[in-house]
């Protein structure tokens, strides 16, 4: 069988030594091109089963002008992006040229083959991507984080489908502007956007609310009013806080969802339904189905795609560019330009955060309005703020904070960039890491081997061959 052609876009040769290695033990047949002007004489010049493309090139960026080169070769090659430019932004301008996956750096490689599987025996040219003017310049979602990279790719390919999405994740992880990201950048952005929170409903009113009513159809009906699916007519209806919808209701809309019609209270008249559903909930809505207090079947209909916010506490590196970027947004509501110390920033990333990114927020507000100098310290954090969770658990829980700590400091050094970029991640650390600690021991036991592999748990041989030589 004819092995598949790749054409790899990467100007670091490094990487592309890796990828070359990973794909043509998998028997593809893999070209690289280091530049745009490269690629696009490869392109030209022959036909590619996929194309992987790095975003940051040495003569321009490497999503221009891909959608173009595909239609005037008269083939469309499936692309796989790869960016260090972990941002929303990247992932759903990626899908916006019409990529057919996006992968943070660093990369899984085994992730990068499951994609170029995925791409070369691809049955179709998947769904039609938002238009590339679309403005995704603004958008409020903001993390680096390895958990907040799923969020990216996951909404990057559902946005520009008509699927129902399932929001899920604690308070202040920010759903709504999730839903409102995925509207944004789909199809129907330039209709509206309606939300709605159905814990703020009155229950005897949920129905008129949604479906609208007619003049005189109860008490206090004095004119026809239009519902939220009305409202909504060809964008998104966001269903917020949807765990709390009664269960009677609940039977209501898996109707409309199931048929696309409904009718308003108090009317015979059918109304055909045109909008995408988007729900949310901060709930376990399969522990409330076994409990009877969630309709199973509106559930699968609701859960077509599954997005889970991580709490903050589960992205901490994230938590000083947050910072950061709400500071920024105090300045332009009147508060006085402030920075953060290094040691502010350590006393914020050793907070749990129970109400996440909407408590850091308003956090921030305080901390740029009540602290005197122009530098935020840790004094202030832990006057505004309070001490951190590691201290009111005791030092041995802020002991092992440190160490995490240093790892995560580590890891948004270049020196680490430079490592995962050349598949050396894991090995790196582990090596400087293990280093320290045989020293520790060999220290602790006055350079007794058999005391120092008693102390490290491992056999005295193996620390031999671990010994600095």
């Amino acid at each position: 069988m004819k092995a598949h052609r790749i054409l790899l876009v990467e100007d670091d040769a490094a990487i592309a030594i890796v990828i070359r290695v990973a794909l043509e033990a998998e028997k593809y047949q893999l070209e690289v091109a280091s530049s745009l002007s490269q690629r696009d004489s490869a392109l030209a010049a022959g036909r590619y089963d996929a194309v992987i493309t790095d975003v940051i090139l040495p003569d321009g960026n490497g999503l221009q002008g891909l959608a173009e080169l595909k239609d005037a070769g008269g083939y469309s090659p499936p692309i796989i992006v790869l960016s260090a430019q972990n941002t929303l932004d990247t992932a759903v301008r990626a899908s916006a040229e019409g990529a057919f996956d996006y992968l943070p750096k660093p990369f899984d490689l085994d992730e990068l083959l499951s994609a170029v599987k995925s791409a070369v025996n691809r049955t179709g040219d998947g769904p039609e991507m938002p238009d590339s003017e679309a403005d995704t310049d603004d958008f409020p979602i903001i993390g680096r984080a390895p958990a907040m990279q799923l969020v990216y790719r996951t909404l990057a390919r559902v946005a520009p489908t008509d699927l129902s999405v399932l929001i899920t994740g604690e308070s202040g992880t920010g759903k709504e502007l999730v839903a409102a990201a995925i509207h944004n950048s789909s199809r129907r952005r330039l209709k509206p956007f309606v939300a709605v929170n159905m814990a703020a409903l009155p229950r005897e009113l949920i129905e008129s609310e949604l479906f609208g009513h007619e003049k005189g159809a109860f008490t206090g009906a004095v004119a026809r009013t239009a519902g939220r699916f009305e409202q909504a007519e060809g964008g998104t209806l966001f269903l917020d806080e949807i765990g709390d919808m009664p269960i009677e209701a609940q039977t209501r809309l898996l109707r409309v969802l199931q048929s696309g019609d409904y009718s308003p209270v108090g009317s015979a008249r059918v109304v055909r339904a045109d909008v995408r559903i988007i729900a949310a909930t901060n709930k376990n809505l399969p522990e409330q189905v076994d409990a009877g207090g969630f309709r199973e079947d509106l559930y699968y209909r609701l859960n077509v795609i599954p997005l889970e916010l991580p709490p903050l506490r589960d992205r901490r590196s994230d938590i000083g560019l947050l910072a950061n970027h709400f500071l920024g947004q105090g300045v332009s509501r009147g508060l006085p330009p402030r920075s953060l110390s290094d040691a502010a920033v350590r006393g914020l990333e050793q907070h749990d955060w129970p109400g996440n990114v909407r408590e850091l927020g308003n956090a921030m507000q305080r901390l740029a309005l009540l602290t005197r100098s122009h530098t935020i310290d840790i004094e202030d954090v832990e006057r505004v703020v309070g001490p951190s969770q590691s201290k009111l658990d005791g030092e041995g829980a802020g002991e092992d904070e440190l160490l995490t700590e240093a790892v995560e400091r580590w890891l948004r050094t270049d020196a680490a960039l430079a490592a995962a970029e050349a598949g050396e991640l894991h090995q790196r650390l582990i090596s400087h890491v293990e280093q320290v600690v045989i020293d520790f021991a060999l220290e602790r036991t006055s350079g007794n081997q058999i005391k120092a592999a008693a102390m490290l748990g491992i056999n005295r041989n193996t620390l031999r061959l671990k010994r600095r030589s």
